[in-house]
């Protein structure tokens, strides 16, 4: 078994907290399974805002004429938007990688992480005998995924998450969305703007509920504009035939059914805690499965720290990027340890239009 001073799990903002402790002159473990750089550099915010500018920029010229200025869109290359994003991404991602791959106080394990016991974690991957690992001090930093609802239907039928909505191949012709928030706002925007026909399913009846009331209700108007809406509304089934999606829908006006290329499921997200088997530490979650922590980043076990999205409180990178720092001003300095001020989180919805708030919501005031 090999033992370490810290044990960082994910490459994202949980690096951050790696660069610190190692220029300490402490030993670091890093266990990433996947490309280095996180959900927001490979499948989030990074790439989406990328593809979604390509968007912006069609809106542009559709709408230039209303400013004197007349001019037409030829044809569209999507192959090249998708690959332009991810070249640069995927080049990020390999740079991080090898950057920590050079450190003096880090090693990289490349694989599949999980708990064995309080302080101990399996690492297996391709290539790698499964490896043993142990530190004092443990920060569990492995964000989520993308959550997706049993549907009757589904598990015969071909769908797609943000995760691969970001880097198709071919653009679909016409697109069903599951979902109201954020990211189905965002991809709903960008596929559209395009081109692609967009369905929008949606169990409540306003978009972007963590938003104002008024904001949302405004959103909503306005995608109901662009976009074939389905509101208060539920995926009653769905199956797939002759290279088609069905989506049996149910509506306050009764059943109805949608014809698509594509499925897009995007319906929220849930803490890798249960891959990692962070049951075995004896840390606590919540009803949702994420990582209950104190002020200042603690969880209930000595010595296990957790940030970022496993942890809950925001999904965001910058909420991200300020806890790591700190995380690694508390587990540097324990004597002098600061407790995490979230109190005017900003953040924005990059979709047309475009939604950027900060603190309470009338509802929450």
């Amino acid at each position: 078994m090999r033992k370490f001073d810290l044990i960082v799990i994910g490459s994202g903002s949980g690096l951050e907290v790696s660069a610190d402790v190692s220029d300490a002159g402490r030993s670091v473990a890093v266990i990433e399974e996947g490309p280095f750089g996180g959900t927001c550099l490979n499948r989030g915010c990074i790439p989406s805002k990328m593809l979604i500018h390509c968007a912006d920029v069609m809106q542009t010229v559709q709408n230039a004429a209303a400013f004197g200025i007349h001019a037409k869109v030829e044809r569209i290359d999507w192959r090249f938007i998708v690959q332009r994003a991810f070249e640069e991404v995927d080049a990020d991602a390999a740079m991080i990688e090898r950057g920590n791959r050079q450190s003096e106080n880090i090693e990289v394990f490349k694989g599949r992480g999980r708990f064995t016991g309080p302080k101990t974690i399996a690492v297996t991957g391709p290539g790698l005998d499964e490896e043993e690992l142990t530190a004092d001090t443990i920060l569990i930093a492995a964000g989520t995924r993308p959550w997706v609802p049993d549907i009757p239907g589904l598990d015969r039928t071909p769908y797609i998450t943000s995760d691969e909505a970001l880097r198709l191949p071919e653009q679909p012709r016409r697109l069903t969305i599951i979902g109201g928030g954020y990211i189905a706002a965002e991809l709903a925007h960008f596929f559209g703007a395009l081109g692609t026909e967009v369905t929008i399913i949606h169990r409540r009846g306003l978009m972007l509920r963590e938003e104002d009331e008024d904001v949302s209700r405004r959103f909503t108007e306005v995608y109901q504009r662009r976009f074939n809406m389905m509101l208060d509304s539920q995926a009653a089934g769905v199956s797939s035939k002759n290279g088609e999606i069905i989506v049996e829908v149910t509506t306050p006006d009764g059943s109805k059914s949608v014809t698509s290329d594509t499925l897009l499921m995007a319906t929220g997200r849930v803490p890798n805690t249960d891959s990692l088997e962070v049951a075995k530490t004896g840390v606590e979650l919540n009803q949702r499965g994420y990582i209950k922590t104190d002020e200042h980043l603690q969880t209930n076990v000595p010595g296990i720290w957790a940030l970022g999205d496993i942890v809950g409180r925001y999904l965001l990178k910058h909420n991200a990027n300020l806890e790591a720092a700190y995380a690694s001003n508390n587990i540097l300095d324990p004597e002098n340890q600061a407790a995490v001020d979230y109190h005017a989180m900003p953040h924005a919805v990059f979709a047309s239009p475009q939604v950027a708030s900060v603190g309470l919501t009338q509802q929450e005031a």
